[in-house]
């Protein structure tokens, strides 16, 4: 597992919280596409297959708080 950066650590907590990625951009101030690299970022270094399966593996990693 790939260390994640500050941002990606922002988007997978903001993911956590159920929300779309419209909605993550919108509160992080930058586009839905800048929040889909950054997705796809979090998927890859987590060994991740969605966006489910991230949130539950950062936060057996403990990168996250439910």
């Amino acid at each position: 597992v790939e260390d994640l950066t500050p941002r990606e650590l922002e988007v997978v907590q903001l993911l956590a919280e159920g929300l779309p990625n419209k909605a993550i951009a919108k509160r992080l101030g930058v586009s839905d596409h800048t929040i889909k690299f950054h997705v796809n970022a979090i998927l890859g270094k987590l060994g991740a297959q969605s966006r489910t399966e991230a949130v539950v593996r950062a936060t057996r990693l403990g990168l996250i708080v439910l």
